[in-house]
């Protein structure tokens, strides 16, 4: 799968959001090409046809090619006969009968990575409401593909991390065993980063394999059958993982987007259940029940 394949599951939902926000008839999209310079339209919201579906865009070439070159929206009135582009598109556009059309970059890092278009089948121009509206469509998929981006980086550096860490236990001797100690603290506060970042992943598959990567960071201690596992909520847990880390409750709190009193009162909850005293206690036994790495 392409690296940015999974940004095309967060495109229908921009698009779906930019018609209920503009009011403007058909909105449709698509990723850049990794490595290239052309993006491919792929999603739809509101076509009546099969014209645009596919259509490879030259950064440069037509309304979204130059959205793409200049890094910022573009917008004509009348597509056909807008001296403001080139035409490389218009049978295309035609065919799908648009006249009025906006075209705006999603920019992630300082790179375009896709443009979202509204457009309408009447040549009239496009208010400000509507332009600013389509803009911030664009702007909530930025901050989408931004925490998507954040979410894989987490995960292959907690992978890196697990494995150098289960090496330098295995080692064993020598001063592996700091190094294996500093990789195994690095692997814990990548099990909170991770926890804090999953429920904030709005594709479902993406936050899944957010949440089994924490599973394999922390695997489940063997229970005999005299002992039933300790089964926390997954909010009790995502506080655990950040008090694992060593971070304060109203550090747990800015990280996970609660209030410091809920941070507190899932750690009691949390305690209770581990039957710890303190927050110390709490993390040892969530360690030993395989719920923390």
């Amino acid at each position: 799968m392409a690296a940015d394949a999974a940004g095309t599951a967060h495109i229908g939902g921009a698009l779906v959001r930019l018609r209920n926000a503009t009011g403007l008839p058909v909105a449709f999209g698509g990723l850049v090409e990794p490595g290239r310079q052309r993006m491919r339209i792929s999603e739809f919201s509101g076509a009546a046809g099969l014209a645009l579906r596919g259509l490879a865009v030259t950064s440069g070439n037509g309304l979204g090619g130059k959205a793409v070159a200049l890094a910022r929206p573009c917008a004509v009135t009348d597509y056909s006969l807008s001296r403001q582009i080139s035409h490389e598109y218009d049978a295309a556009v035609a065919e799908e009968g648009l006249r009025s059309v906006v075209a705006i970059p999603v920019v992630v890092r300082r790179r375009v990575r896709g443009v979202l278009y509204g457009a309408l089948r009447t040549a009239q121009p496009l208010g400000e409401r509507t332009l600013t509206a389509a803009v911030q469509a664009a702007r909530d998929l930025e901050q989408a593909l931004v925490v998507q981006d954040e979410a894989r980086d987490l995960l292959a550096a907690a992978e890196a991390r697990a494995a150098a860490a289960g090496a330098g236990r295995g080692g064993g001797g020598g001063g592996g065993g700091g190094e294996a100690s500093a990789s195994w603290e690095q692997v814990r506060e990548a099990h909170a980063a991770l926890r804090a970042l999953a429920p904030r992943i709005a594709d479902p598959v993406l936050r899944g394999e957010l949440l089994d990567a924490c599973g394999m960071l922390a695997p489940a201690a063997p229970w005999g059958p005299e002992r039933q596992p300790v089964v926390l909520a997954p909010r009790e847990l995502d506080v655990l993982a950040c008090v694992a880390a060593g971070a304060t409750n109203a550090a747990a709190a800015e990280r996970l987007g609660l209030r410091a009193e809920t941070v507190k009162g899932y750690l009691r909850s949390a305690m209770r259940r581990l039957g710890a005293r303190t927050r110390g206690e709490a993390v040892v036994a969530a360690r030993r029940a395989g719920l923390l790495p």
